[in-house]
């Protein structure tokens, strides 16, 4: 062998020699480096740690005002603060009450007297009792006002001490002082008991369509969903209507069980996260379909329908089972788990969903297949609207008319165009319909007269 070829040899045999020393020298890099970014992370975690610690001691022990130091009041404000810079809307850290609502809805259930309330002026208006909860037994009304609560008056109270005054452990008692109409007081002495969170209307609309409609998702949603289509089922109903306009949403396991009464296969939903237990198929099951397949099914949507209810209407629409008439949706497309941290707790969104086509429609919503909405009022009806509100002009006619009959209305139109309002006699006649609903403890289930996106919907079916 030449001289020369064995230097060029030597040569070759150096460089793979160096080329695989780079290689393993990268490979062992690479099977360090997640340990060492991970501890890297550990270590820059810990460092913050201290530096939010040695932060609260300086502020606890030298801010002016000792009053306003409390630890569990500057570590509330702190992990508050740590959930705002997530910019996420749905992640977030909860107070007590908070978290006690938020209990209420998850529960279902919770102790209290069976009053949907707001807060007004003069104390606190009864939007409507709860069905056979303790205050409608007690005969509180629709459109009372409580005034006071266990003596105390509730015109200076907020809306969360209200609650907290009527709410609590079943069998106690509470008194509340009601106003009803301009003159009438009574006191009412109420026992507190379970309280169901009312989340299903059913009935039955002329033509056999059954009309069922779900205001959110909490565990007893699906019982209560059971039941409204085994009573369609005893009157003989055809098609179905499942109204979800203005639903917030819930429970994921709720509306996946829901579901599961109209789809007997495939994929209802699906989630993913950044950690493997949060990537999830929800599949439907024969078994547990109580829907024949060739019942027609609209669903009603609207900008108000969001997170759970999209979950149904993607799963109903993705399939075909159901025809979506209404509004474009909300569009939130994410799961959060609710912690607790003693009495008070955070939420964490955790996975997004995913309809069965594979779709997010997080921020960006469902389209209908049929859009349908209410024409939207021009700034200067806006104005007139504001003008009757608040000049209570409704509210008056209403009471001083407990009957109307067309000739009333068509004078009141007449008293409103005197006063420069003229908005359109339809919305008038809604608007008048409305607020005889509110002092209505058993208003009707649906409006076939003035709401037209339903009433498209029955059209549709009855063809």
């Amino acid at each position: 062998m030449k001289e020369n070829d064995v230097r060029k040899r030597t040569k070759e045999r150096i460089i793979w020699i160096s080329v695989t020393a780079v290689l393993l020298s990268i490979i062992v890099i690479l099977s360090f480096a997640p340990k060492a970014l991970a501890a890297n992370k550990e270590a820059d975690a810990q460092r913050y740690l201290g530096l939010f610690y040695d932060v609260f001691q300086f502020v606890r022990d030298n801010y002016v005002d000792e009053s306003k130091v409390q630890p569990k009041k500057l570590i509330d404000g702190a992990l508050k603060g740590m959930f705002e810079s997530l910019g996420d809307p749905y992640s977030m850290y909860l107070t007590a009450d908070e978290m006690r609502q938020l209990t209420d809805t998850t529960t279902g259930r919770f102790g209290g007297v069976g009053l949907i309330i707001t807060k007004v002026d003069n104390g606190v208006l009864v939007v409507a009792p709860i069905e056979d909860s303790p205050a409608y037994k007690e005969g509180i009304s629709a459109g009372d006002i409580i005034v006071k609560i266990n003596n105390e008056s509730s015109v200076d109270l907020k809306i969360n001490e209200v609650v907290n005054k009527l709410r609590g452990k079943p069998g106690t008692k509470v008194e509340v002082t009601i106003l009803r109409g301009e003159h009438l007081t009574f006191n009412v002495e109420i026992t507190r008991g379970i309280i169901e969170v009312p989340t299903v209307k059913r009935a039955m609309i002329p033509g056999g369509i059954g009309y069922l409609r779900i205001t959110q998702f909490t565990p007893i949603t699906p019982v209560r969903v059971k039941e409204a289509i085994e009573y369609f089922k005893q009157n003989n109903y055809r098609s179905m209507i499942i109204d979800l306009r203005s639903n917030p949403g819930g429970l994921l396991d709720a509306v996946y069980r829901v579901a599961d009464y109209f789809l007997s296969n495939g994929t209802i939903v699906s989630t993913r996260g950044r950690i493997a237990s949060e990537d999830k198929i929800y599949k439907a099951s024969a078994r547990n379909t109580i829907v024949d397949k060739k019942v027609p099914i609209i669903v009603l949507v609207d900008k108000g329908s969001a997170s759970a209810s999209e979950i149904l209407a993607g799963a109903l629409k993705d399939t075909k089972r159901a025809v979506l008439m209404g509004e474009k949706t909300f569009g939130k497309g994410s799961v959060q788990q609710v912690r607790r941290i003693d009495n008070s707790g955070f939420k964490l969104t955790m996975a997004k969903y995913y309809t069965p086509s594979g779709i997010s429609i997080d921020k960006i919503g469902i389209i209908p297949d049929k859009v349908i909405k209410e024409k939207e009022l021009s700034k200067e009806e806006q104005k007139e609207l504001s003008e009757l509100l608040n000049g209570n002009y409704i509210k008056n006619f209403v009471k001083e008319h407990p009957k109307t009959a067309e000739p009333d209305v068509i004078s009141f139109m007449k008293k409103l165009e005197k006063d420069k309002i003229k908005l359109d006699e339809r919305y008038i006649k809604k608007l008048i319909r409305n607020e005889r609903n509110r002092t209505n403890n058993n208003p009707p289930v649906y409006d076939l007269d003035y709401d037209i996106v339903l009433k498209a919907a029955v059209g549709e079916l009855r063809k």
